[in-house]
C-alpha cells in the first residue's frame, strides 16, 4: 500500500500540471484572444506565449484577425419601377479591434449578414431595373460605403461588397431581349437611311459637277465657234474687198463671182427642200467651174498684192 507521502506528492503533481496548463496560453498567428478577470475584460493577447492567473483569469473571446468572406444569402428586391429581381452578394471584412468585435455586438457574423442584406434592398430599391443592371460598380461602391460606416463601431473594416448576380424574372428577360432586338433593328434602319442619304448626296454632287463641266464645255465651244465665225467674216470681207477692187478695175471675173455665188446658194436651197426628191439642173457645169476658177485667181492676186505691199513697207 502507498504511504501518505506518495499520495500527497501525486496530488501536488497533478495540481501543478493543471495550474501550468491553465496559466500558460499559446495564441496562434492571425488571432487575438481577450482575457477576462471575474467576467470583466482585462487585456488582449497577441500571437505568442502568454501567462494568466489560473482560476482568476480566463480566456474570453478568440477573434480571427485575418480577412474573411461572408456569403450573403439570395434575396428578392423590388426596383423603383416595380421589377422584382433576385440578388446574390458576397462581403469581405477584417476585424481590426478584437475588443469591440467581442463586446460591442453579439454574433458579429449574423449582424453583418443582416446589415448587408438590408443595405442591398435599400440601394437597389432606389434604382430602376435598367440602371440596376448597368451600374454594378456604382452599386458595389455605394454598398461598401454604407456597410463600412455601419460596422465601424464594431471594430470591423469592410474591404469589399460585391453583387455577384442580379436575376430578373424570365418574362422580363424575354421582354428585354425583344427590346434589344427592336433597338438593333432601329439602328440598322437608321444606318441604312443615312447610307442612302449619303449616296443621294454623292450622286447629286456628281450630277452638279457634270453639269458644270458640260456648261463649261459648251461655253468653250461657243467661244471657239464665235471665233471661227469671226475669222470667216474677216475672210469674206477680204474676198468682197478683192472682188470690189476687181470690178472697179473692169475685171469681168468679179461679176462671174457674184453670179456663181448666187447660183450656188440657190442650189443649196433647192437641195434642202423637203418636197423635191429629184432635181433637173439645166446648166453648163463648165461655166460654173470657170466662175469658181475666176474667184480663185482674184483671191490669189489680192493676197499677192497684200504680200508685196507688206514687203515694201
Amino acid at each position: 500500500m502507498l504511504d501518505a507521502t506518495t499520495v500527497v506528492g501525486a496530488i501536488l503533481l497533478v495540481l501543478a500540471i493543471i495550474i501550468i496548463t491553465r496559466a500558460v496560453k499559446m495564441v496562434p498567428q492571425g488571432y487575438n484572444w481577450t482575457v477576462e478577470r471575474f467576467g470583466k475584460y482585462l487585456r488582449t493577447q497577441d500571437p505568442g506565449l502568454h501567462f494568466i492567473i489560473p482560476f482568476i483569469d480566463r480566456i474570453g473571446r478568440k477573434q480571427n484577425m485575418m480577412e474573411r468572406v461572408l456569403d450573403i444569402p439570395p434575396q428578392e428586391v423590388i426596383s423603383q419601377d416595380n421589377a422584382q429581381v433576385v440578388t446574390d452578394a458576397v462581403c469581405f471584412y477584417q476585424i481590426l479591434d478584437a475588443v469591440k468585435a467581442s463586446y460591442e455586438v453579439n454574433d458579429l457574423t449574423r449582424a453583418m449578414q443582416i446589415l448587408v442584406m438590408t443595405n442591398i434592398r435599400a440601394v437597389l430599391g432606389s434604382m430602376e431595373l435598367d440602371e440596376m443592371l448597368s451600374n454594378r460598380d456604382r452599386i458595389n461602391s455605394s454598398l461598401l460605403d454604407k456597410v463600412d460606416d455601419a460596422t465601424n463601431p464594431w471594430g470591423v473594416k469592410v474591404t469589399r461588397v460585391e453583387i455577384r448576380d442580379i436575376s430578373p424574372p424570365q418574362d422580363l428577360v424575354d421582354a428585354m431581349a425583344r427590346q434589344m432586338k427592336a433597338e438593333r433593328e432601329k439602328r440598322a434602319v437608321i444606318l441604312e437611311a443615312e447610307g442612302e442619304r449619303e449616296a443621294a448626296i454623292k450622286i447629286a454632287e456628281g450630277q452638279k459637277e457634270s453639269a458644270i463641266l458640260k456648261a463649261e464645255g459648251q461655253l468653250e465651244a461657243a467661244k471657239r465657234e464665235a471665233l471661227g465665225r469671226e475669222r470667216l467674216a474677216e475672210a469674206e470681207a477680204k474676198a468682197t474687198e478683192a472682188v470690189s477692187v476687181a470690178i472697179a478695175n473692169g475685171d469681168p471675173r468679179a461679176i462671174n463671182y457674184f453670179v456663181a455665188q448666187k447660183y450656188i446658194e440657190a442650189l443649196g436651197q433647192l437641195a434642202a427642200s423637203d418636197n423635191n426628191k429629184i432635181m433637173m439642173i439645166p446648166l453648163e457645169a463648165a461655166s460654173v467651174i470657170g466662175s469658181i476658177a475666176g474667184i480663185g485667181e482674184i483671191s490669189r492676186e489680192v493676197f499677192n498684192n497684200d504680200t508685196t505691199n507688206g514687203i515694201r513697207s
